[in-house]
């Protein structure tokens, strides 16, 4: 057996941190205390459950540092999921912006609200690098406009939208700016007023917290109706009883990301920049979203005359998890409407995959994957119907 088979034999790489990435060791130990010792609920009035809603807020304080809002701006939620459909469906009826780009839950709500008759939609087209033009945004607004929604950085790949110049132009016309940034949240720097953000989503478990706590930054005077109705919690915006133990881990999650953001963006770009590099030196291979406007761990490229499945399947057997996309789809079939909004055709976007770096993503790793891809391309090209 030679080194190359040795270290295939022995990899467990992974490479899918748009998906989800582990929680730190340093979030496990903030969270264990609230899974059996300070267990209260917040809405007791004796002092176990004073306990747990003094870390809520304490919780709620650290969320919104890290995007410039005030904590009374904060509401927790379950998912990034729920976040979005409580801005949806929270608006009152009239017309609703989207981009051609959105993440499946905005997209689904949105048809959701069309089939129902609640709101009418529009669906803002993109360029080849998947950049919402704002001009475009200015021309869909209209005065029965009551929120337009635009993701910040694409869960596929990757492309930074000019979220400042949307929410000016939102906000010169009256009109609600709502972002989903689940994927930016934590990697970049964000800031809810200079941005010009009237709403904005972001998930725990992208930024190495646990899976079950999300949030939605409600700007103040900004209305909005609740999802679920019950016991009153999150100001009523969110009834439910409080996941205290997930909310600290995400809180814990969110000191960590403002202490490390700047540097380890630098670490990850160079990686990302090395891995794009040398992955483009593979014939007939090409980058999908934006050159420079992306983020910092993520690189999506596209295979001519490979299934990007088939590609994925081949990574594992060699030790290297990554997606053939959006994680929530990459079960199905058809090609991913992001791909086929950058003006792919649906030949070239079955043949993509996603690559996210991460903290537990090492120069060794990324060599690693340099190494055996052109391989398994070849591989797969010489017993490829598609040629």
């Amino acid at each position: 057996m030679d080194n190359i088979d040795k270290m295939k034999k022995n990899k467990k790489i992974y490479l899918d941190y748009a998906a989800t990435t582990p929680v730190d060791e340093h979030v496990v130990k903030a969270m264990l205390p609230y899974f059996s010792e300070e267990f209260g609920n917040t809405m007791s009035i004796y002092g176990l459950g004073q306990k747990a809603k003094l870390v809520l807020e304490k919780s709620r304080e650290a969320v919104a540092n890290l995007i410039g809002a005030k904590p009374k701006e904060i509401i927790f939620t379950g998912s990034a999921t729920e976040s979005n459909n409580m801005v949806l469906k929270g608006v009152s009826g009239g017309h609703i912006i989207i981009s051609a780009i959105e993440h499946p839950c905005i997209m689904e709500t949105a048809e959701y609200l069309e089939r129902k008759g609640i709101n009418k939609i529009t669906r803002i087209k993109v360029d080849n690098n998947g950049l919402v033009d704002p001009e475009e945004v200015k021309k869909a607004i209209t005065e029965e406009t009551v929120l337009v929604s635009v993701i910040h950085a694409s869960n596929e790949i990757g492309t930074i939208q000019n979220i400042k110049e949307i929410g000016k132009i939102c906000k010169e016309k009256k009109v609600l700016f709502h972002t989903d940034a689940s994927q930016s949240f934590g990697k970049i720097q964000i800031d809810v007023k200079k941005m010009n953000i009237d709403l904005l989503t972001a998930s725990s478990h992208k930024i190495y917290g646990p899976k079950g706590a999300a949030c939605l930054y409600i700007k103040e005077g900004v209305k909005i109706e609740p999802l679920l109705h019950g016991g009153g919690q999150e100001g009523g915006l969110r009834s439910s009883t409080v996941n205290i133990p997930a909310i600290v881990g995400f809180a814990k999650a969110c000191e960590i990301a403002q202490k490390e953001m700047k540097s380890e963006s630098q670490r990850l770009t160079k990686l990302r920049d090395k891995l794009i590099k040398n992955v483009l030196k593979i014939e007939k291979v090409y980058l999908t979203g934006h050159p420079t406007k992306r983020l910092s761990n993520s690189a999506s490229f596209r295979f001519d005359h490979i299934e990007g499945e088939s590609l994925a399947i081949q990574l594992d057997l060699n030790g290297v998890a990554v997606s053939t996309g959006s994680a929530r789809s990459s079960a199905k079939l058809e090609p991913s409407y992001v791909l086929l909004a950058i003006g792919l055709t649906h030949g070239q976007a079955h043949g993509s995959i996603r690559i996210s770096l991460g903290r537990q993503t090492t120069e060794k790793d990324v060599d690693y994957l340099i190494k055996v891809l052109p391989d398994i391309v070849k591989k797969l090209r010489d017993i490829s119907p598609f040629k």
